[in-house]
């Protein structure tokens, strides 16, 4: 059987599937879920083109290792084909774990589990069901692996994974202003002492990446509509876990109503397979039709939320300089008393956060760039423009979002 496949991507053209390990892993329900689960989450709903989907992301990360381990060979660097190999089988499952709606219902459904810690079990299950073809990819995605380039092309501040969903998501969504040039971004890369840096000459592409980056940050990813939408996906899960509890029998599909029942932890995960099964059929849709029959449930907060969302009528949204403001959230709470919201019941349709945005960390894993004299520094050392600096302070942002247009009367 000819593994050796060509998909004809539209942020980059023709790209390989380019061995059989590869081929297997795209092939394998687990990963053809990712089919089935948006990479932006609701970010439709402020952009109508934003319908990509993980699946999509992940194949177009694994072509981007591809051209990073070739450029890398290029300078003379010894990568043997192995290594290559499992690069791309470690970034092309780096959000195997992701559940519905990506990062939205993380915290939901999961208790205190992050996509990673989910990511690594299930490649983990794949690595046995494949005979430990997955054993060098693992290395890498744990950062076990000697050479620590490799889990720092999986994940660090600038990974494949960043450098495709930035430009996916600008092509995708319309925003030209968050596109990077990836390929030069790739071809600035070199080695230094078995760690990643970038060539000196690279600089203001890197500049121009971290931009884009908190860009797309405050333009798409915490657009405030989508922050609206996300707090109304979040309650109406929040709310059918609640009646559950109480020991209503709500419609929800066979692999959501084992996640809605019970409160899993890590533990629980590792242990009971029934819980890993269900999860790896749980994607989108099961949301989706969750919703659309609970928009006819007798419990009018369910009903109230789950209709509003499949209509697209959002909750209105304050930014605030400080959290908990109470001269601006003690007349939205006035307002919804008076519209028959219980005061048990407020925090449905009144929901207050905060969202921070930092597009370089210096705490974290730095960017390191590598001079012409061939000494490597951290690249806030190297840059001489503001820039960098301006783009390693935290932002925190504080809102409020209330249901303008709700009833709760009989």
């Amino acid at each position: 059987m000819n593994k050796r496949k060509i998909i004809n991507d539209p942020v980059y053209g023709f790209i390989n599937i380019p061995s059989d390990l590869l081929y297997d892993l795209v092939e394998h329900p687990y990963f053809q879920r990712l089919r089935r689960i948006r990479q932006l989450g609701l970010a439709e709903y402020v952009y109508p083109g934003a319908l990509h989907t993980r699946f999509h992301h992940a194949l177009g990360a694994m072509h981007l290792m591809g051209l990073a381990m070739r450029s890398l060979q290029d300078k003379g660097h010894m990568i043997w084909e192995p290594e290559c190999e499992a690069a791309q089988a470690a970034i092309l499952l780096h959000d195997i774990g992701h559940g519905p709606f990506s990062h939205v219902l993380e915290s939901t459904l999961l208790s205190g589990m992050a996509h990673e810690q989910v990511s690594l079990l299930l490649m983990h299950d794949l690595n046995r069901q494949l005979h430990g073809r997955l054993d060098l990819a693992i290395q890498m995605f744990e950062g076990t692996y000697p050479r620590p380039f490799f889990h720092q092309m999986i994940s660090s501040q600038l990974d494949m994974d960043r450098m495709d969903y930035l430009n996916r998501d600008c092509f995708y969504t319309g925003v030209t202003e968050g596109a990077i040039g990836a390929d030069r971004l790739i071809k600035m890369l070199d080695l230094s002492k078995d760690r990643l840096v970038v060539e000196e000459k690279g600089l203001l592409s890197i500049e121009n990446f971290l931009n884009s980056r908190r860009l797309m940050y405050w333009q798409v990813y915490l657009h405030k509509t989508s922050l609206c939408a996300e707090a109304m996906l979040f309650q109406i899960i929040r709310r059918a876990r609640e009646l559950t509890e109480q020991g209503q029998d709500l419609f929800a599909t066979p692999s959501l109503a084992l996640f809605l029942k019970n409160k899993i932890t890590f533990d629980d995960f590792v242990s009971q397979p029934e819980y890993m099964a269900a999860f790896t059929r749980l994607d989108d849709y099961d949301i989706w039709t969750s919703i659309k029959v609970w928009a006819q449930h007798d419990d009018l907060v369910l009903s109230s939320l789950s209709t509003m969302l499949l209509n697209r009528q959002l909750f209105k949204v304050q930014f605030l300089e400080h959290p908990s403001e109470e001269a601006i959230v003690a007349p939205l709470r006035d307002e919804l008393l008076r519209k028959g919201v219980p005061e048990g019941l407020l925090s449905y349709f009144l929901v207050e956060g905060q969202t921070t945005n930092a597009a370089y960390v210096e705490e974290g894993e730095q960017i390191k760039i590598k001079l012409k004299k061939g000494n490597v520094v951290n690249i806030t050392e190297a840059s001489d423009l503001p820039t960098i600096k301006a783009l390693s302070k935290i932002v925190r942002k504080y809102y409020v979002c209330w249901a303008k247009n709700v009833s709760l009367r009989p």
